[in-house]
């Protein structure tokens, strides 16, 4: 069954391109595009896609309405995921649209673009309930994070933090075995470990992979505080 995907930009072109990037995936079908957040809201009720693509910085303010967006999404229509897009590496966006929760929800470069299959990687990973983070802001989380005695990811070891890295940018076992060059065996065994260390619960794996997410971008806030 193809992915239904709404996308969301102001920028015309830029709105248009990722309409037809998307378009040449297999199984993604572009149900839409709009201009402004009101516009997201009223085509998501109508449309009622498996994922949205939206730039953060929209009309009006273009501050952070496409993170007020996300989350308004996810609490009125909590199957339908949502990737956030962003022009800038920063460690604040990406902590704010998922400190409530990041089930569902992703945040990426606008560099990511260029990778028709990263990109729609990232969206079935939401439509899934699963999160995505770039994986250049894990890397500058990572390092505000480093040294941090306070920080609950201390007792990880360099590779549990590798592994962990990998898993906020939404991949699975099997996808971070071939890029850390390990056995889907190994890989399994630090995330449990990880797991372990953080004090999760029994849940689903889904779940303790998100929530071990929201603790590596809480460790970050704190560090910036």
């Amino acid at each position: 069954m193809a992915l239904r995907v709404l996308v969301a930009d102001d920028n015309y072109l830029v709105r248009e391109g990722l309409a037809a990037l998307l378009a040449e995936a297999e199984d993604v079908e572009v149900v839409g595009a709009v201009a402004d957040p009101q516009a997201l809201l009223s085509a998501v009720a109508a449309e009622l896609p498996d994922a949205v693509l939206t730039d953060i910085r929209m009309p009006p303010t273009f501050t952070d309405e496409g993170i007020t967006a996300a989350r308004r999404i996810r609490a009125e229509h909590p199957a339908i995921g949502v990737v956030v897009l962003s022009q800038y590496v920063t460690g604040d966006d990406p902590y704010e649209l998922l400190k409530d929760g990041a089930a569902g929800l992703g945040y990426l470069l606008k560099e990511r673009v260029s990778d028709l299959a990263e990109l729609v990687r990232a969206l079935r990973e939401v439509a899934r309930g699963g999160s995505v983070l770039d994986p250049r802001v894990v890397e500058e989380l990572m390092a505000r994070r480093a040294g941090d005695a306070r920080s609950p990811l201390r007792d990880l070891t360099d590779r549990e933090h590798e592994v962990l890295a990998a898993m906020a940018t939404g991949r699975t076992n099997g996808s971070i075995a071939r890029t850390l060059y390990m056995s889907e065996r190994a890989v399994e065994k630090h995330v449990g470990a990880v797991f372990t260390k953080l004090g999760l619960s029994e849940e689903d794996d889904v779940n303790r992979r998100v929530m071990a997410v929201l603790t590596f971008l809480d460790a970050t806030a704190r560090t910036r505080s």
